[in-house]
């Protein structure tokens, strides 16, 4: 269990966590600091935290041995960690080479193109591993070109196909991981009404590639359909997605993917949460474009910032159910008609 934070330091933290904004209170304890490090730790957001601390100078920190030796530690993992995000960009890259050569259209999603594309600092989204994304009809194909590269798979092959999910660990590293991806949708209970494939991906990409309507797509269905809010990071992307669509044609065409691939109920809902956590506007406005249904009334009560915030908290078990009773909802869910299909 996280070390609990006074409503105050909540709102700390996700200055904290933002890229963008920054955080300064010079009345803080080491103890609230220390407690700070180990929600943002927890959440996926260190290393925008340990960042910002450094930009700000050590000479603003409390001074406290045990604080001091903690940040240390931290600030040596996040290091391990940059490296260990090369290491996996490497094979990730040497993958696709592979695919590319046996003619087998393939992106990689996630992580380090989100830390290259809507990142403006790359250390602040490490990732570890590599999502690659293919048609399923591609699949068995795919996992022979990553077995080829030194891979051995580490999850069971029938419930892989059953979840459009490989997981692959490098033979003499099995630290390095890298997931082989027919759907972004693996619950097989709500791919009946979404799904986020290959081809729906080119489609919101149009003639172009990672554009910040498909990124910000992703980044919904990472949030809401693989995870279940389960920390701040999830939302963090979300928010730089946002930032970084740009233009009423950039929202246009998110809102156009949120009908074509079924996840109005969670760009509504991804989207609102967001923009309540870290006051993004833009993002609370574009929720408000999405017309609610009783799921989506349903799931707004639901899903909270408290639900986010207090994910391991005194308050876990609450957050775990309002997040299982989502889960039901999307799966309950009905899908929306979609013009020009039947």
């Amino acid at each position: 269990m996280l070390p609990p934070l006074t409503p105050a330091d909540e709102k700390l933290l996700l200055r904290f966590a933002d890229p963008e904004s920054t955080a300064v209170d010079d009345n803080l304890s080491a103890k609230a600091l220390s407690a700070l490090l180990d929600n943002a730790e927890f959440h996926g957001v260190l290393p925008i935290m340990l960042r910002k601390l450094r930009e700000r100078g050590d000479v603003h920190l409390p001074d406290d041995p045990a604080l001091q030796l903690k940040l240390s530690g931290l600030r040596d993992q996040a290091t391990i960690a940059t490296g260990q995000s090369m290491l996996l960009q490497y094979h990730g890259d040497r993958i696709m080479k592979g695919l590319a050569a046996e003619g087998i259209p393939a992106r990689i999603v996630k992580g380090p193109v989100f830390a290259r594309k809507l990142y403006r600092n790359i250390s602040d989204r490490p990732f570890t591993d590599i999502d690659i994304l293919v048609e399923p009809g591609n699949l068995a194909r795919a996992n022979q070109v990553i077995a080829a590269s030194g891979f051995e798979l580490g999850s069971d092959e029938a419930e892989s196909y059953q979840l459009q999910e490989f997981k692959w660990l490098e033979k003499g590293n099995s630290s390095l991981l890298i997931e082989l991806h027919g759907d972004l949708v693996h619950d097989t209970g709500m791919r009946r009404r979404l799904s986020l494939g290959f081809r729906e991906l080119g489609t919101i990409d149009g003639g172009a590639k990672d554009t910040p309507a498909a990124l910000l797509t992703i980044a919904i269905v990472h949030a809401a359909g693989g995870h279940k809010f389960h920390r701040l990071q999830l939302c963090v992307d979300v928010l730089q997605g946002v930032r970084a669509l740009g233009s009423p044609e950039s929202e246009t065409r998110l809102l156009e993917a949120a009908r074509t691939t079924g996840i109005e109920l969670e760009l509504a809902i991804v989207l609102d949460v967001t923009g309540r956590l870290f006051g993004e506007a833009r993002a609370l406005e574009l929720a408000g474009r999405i017309k609610p249904d009783l799921s989506i009334r349903l799931a707004g009560r639901l899903i909270t910032t408290n639900t986010l915030l207090r994910v391991n908290s005194r308050e876990k078990i609450g957050s775990r159910l309002r997040r299982d009773a989502f889960r039901w909802i999307q799966r309950l869910a009905k899908a929306r008609a979609v013009p020009g299909k039947a």
